[in-house]
C-alpha cells in the first residue's frame, strides 16, 4: 500500500529496504518508551526505510528512528539551547537539519499529527494531520 502510494505521488527513483521485523518495530517502544503510529507501522511492515536515488533517507529506518531520537533527547549540550524533544517522535528530516515527527500525547501515545522541528529557532510547527 505505502510503496504504491509513494510511486503514485512521484516518478522519482526511490529504493526500499526489506520490511522491518516485529522485534525491530518493538525496539522503538522498548528504547524510547513511546508507541508508534499505526500508519508508520504499516509502512515499516512494507519497508524499513525509503531512500532517494542518492541513498538519502526520505523515511528513516527503525534503527535510525531509535538512534536519532535517543540522541536528541539525551545530548547534554542541547538541553541548554532547545526545548525538550520527548514530546516528538522523529522519523524523517529535510536534509538541512530540520526534522519531522509525530506529536506524542500523554507521554507515550503518538497522535497522527506531523510536526517539523526547525533547528535554527527551535520552533515546532504543525505541518500535516497525518
Amino acid at each position: 500500500m505505502w510503496i504504491d502510494y509513494i510511486r503514485a505521488l512521484s516518478s522519482g527513483d526511490y529504493s526500499y529496504k526489506p520490511s522491518a521485523s516485529e522485534s525491530e518495530m518493538h525496539q522503538v517502544a522498548e528504547e524510547l518508551g513511546v508507541g508508534v503510529s499505526e500508519k508508520l507501522m504499516e509502512l515499516y511492515r512494507e519497508t524499513n526505510g525509503v531512500f532517494d536515488s542518492f541513498g538519502c533517507p526520505l523515511i528513516w529506518s527503525i534503527s535510525r528512528v531509535v538512534e536519532d531520537n535517543l540522541f536528541f533527547r539525551n545530548f547534554e549540550d542541547y538541553k541548554d539551547i532547545y526545548m525538550p524533544f520527548n514530546h516528538l517522535l522523529f522519523f524523517s528530516d529535510n536534509g538541512c537539519g530540520d526534522l519531522f515527527g509525530y506529536r506524542i500525547a500523554n507521554g507515550s501515545i503518538p497522535t497522527d499529527d506531523i510536526y517539523v522541528w526547525n533547528h535554527e529557532d527551535d520552533s515546532r510547527t504543525w505541518v500535516a494531520s497525518s
